[in-house]
């Protein structure tokens, strides 16, 4: 089949590559020229492991293009994806639809015979009758069936995930769509992956609905995570014994600084807004919002507790920046809190992260960038582990002591253990295990 992606970001180009592993035929479109020269010379603009392999191959094979031109591109497609970003709309939370939009009238001013036109972007429920109403206005003449076709990629493993997905959402009610989506997906009922097709706006709301009870159950690990500080408990030791309760299961019981990146923040504020707009006000997940914001922040006094309730004129090392491990994605990703609020209390910053370095230098402009994580060690009053990079998880404790000014580490991420640190002479706290005395932190409110 014929393919035109709509947007070559991140899940526009993951889709697109796979497609065209499949067998289609696929045209990935985008706006920016800049994007469409980078990739045709086979310049990624993301890191996703294994995604430059699979572009390379596919682009050789003749089965993966890219273009500026979106008339010609859908004019030729069977199926056309709109994959365009859903950004949190400035001043109100909503999902900013401008860009779905504006892809749906340029589809519909292009479009020629049958085709099946599929939100993959994350949209609010009804997305997709807008989009339908506005092919139909500029092109009455158009043969078109709006579907949606939620994604379901975590970033870092994506392209297994596509492959060897758990589920495939495809909502339509239509016979004609049906039968052209399940021709899409065919090459995967070798993996026997389940479809499940529904009518359109269940699947819009079965996106949201995914990515909210996940951030619920970090949110609530994270709280847990607390009471076990204070009550005398560990937090991994409650978490697994949740997890092997198979009605609960143990994915996403990890305690940690918060949950960020591009869809769990935006996805959660853009749902308690969408059940706002019809009356039914999702109050778990406006509270799961309300308690992510603020722990980013908290995770802060964490640290400043650790250096005795005061970092001013001290520095402070930061390992790890991106919001998870195997991405450059810095999108609300816990370190900016963090490192603000440190800042804030008068610390200078020293931060080192194996792929998210450019990004963060124009988010974090008075931060001092190391290049390797014994180097951003190096002078410092404490160290930090934000993001559990691989790099980070068998780290030389005696060279890291003769390093630092002070031997203090703060674990955001449990990757090791008091008895493996704390023989080495230092202080060590992390996340969710009982503390012995608590420390008042200096941390001042947040600047409105």
């Amino acid at each position: 089949m014929r393919i035109a992606m709509i947007g070559s970001g991140y899940v526009g180009l993951v889709s697109g590559a796979c497609f065209a592993d499949f067998g289609h035929f696929v045209t990935c479109v985008d706006l920016n020229q800049k994007k469409i020269d980078s990739l045709q010379r086979g310049e990624i603009p993301i890191f996703e492991p294994g995604l430059g392999e699979l572009v390379a191959e596919n682009a050789a094979a003749g089965r993966l293009t890219f273009t500026v031109d979106l008339p010609s591109a859908v004019a030729e497609a069977d199926v056309v994806f709109i994959a365009v970003g859903t950004p949190s709309r400035r001043g109100d939370g909503h999902a900013d639809l401008s860009y779905v939009y504006a892809a749906a009238a340029s589809i519909a001013e292009a479009v020629k015979g049958f085709t099946v036109v599929v939100n993959k972007s994350t949209v609010p429920v009804g997305t997709g009758d807008e989009v339908e109403r506005i092919i139909r206005a500029t092109n009455p003449q158009a043969d078109v069936v709006v579907a949606s076709n939620p994604e379901f990629l975590r970033e870092g493993a994506a392209i297994d995930d596509f492959k060897h997905p758990d589920r495939i959402v495809i909502g339509t009610d239509d016979e004609r769509g049906r039968s052209v989506m399940a021709e899409v997906y065919r090459p995967l009922y070798l993996n026997q992956a389940p479809i499940q097709f529904t009518d359109r706006r269940s699947a819009e709301i079965i996106k949201y609905s995914a990515n909210a009870f996940l951030a619920m159950k970090i949110t609530f690990i994270n709280e847990i995570a607390d009471l076990c500080e204070k009550a005398g408990g560990n937090v991994q030791d409650v978490a697994r014994g949740m997890g092997l309760d198979n009605r609960i299961g143990g994915k996403f019981l990890n305690a940690g600084p918060g949950f960020g990146g591009s869809c769990f923040p935006k996805d959660t504020l853009a749902l308690s807004k969408i059940g706002q707009d019809f009356g039914a006000p999702l109050r778990l997940v406006e509270t799961t919002v309300a308690v992510n914001d603020q722990r980013k922040r908290g995770m802060a006094r964490k640290v400043i507790a650790a250096c005795g309730g005061s970092v001013r004129g001290k520095t402070i090392g930061v390992l790890g920046l991106t919001f998870k491990p195997n991405t450059d994605d810095m999108r609300e990703a816990p370190s900016l809190s963090i490192i603000q609020a440190l800042i804030d209390a008068g610390a200078r910053i020293k931060a080192f992260d194996p792929e998210g370095m450019k990004a963060a230098q124009e988010m974090l402009p008075e931060v001092e960038f190391a290049a390797g994580a014994y180097e951003a060690a190096t002078g410092v009053n404490a160290l930090v582990l934000v993001t559990e990079w691989n790099a980070f998880r068998s780290l030389d404790f005696p060279r890291l002591k003769t390093l630092m000014a002070d031997p203090v580490l703060v674990d955001l991420r449990n990757v090791y253990r008091r008895a493996e640190v704390e023989p080495h002479g230092f202080i060590y706290e992390s996340v969710g295990r009982a503390i012995d005395v608590p420390v008042e932190a200096d941390l001042p409110a947040a600047a409105e």
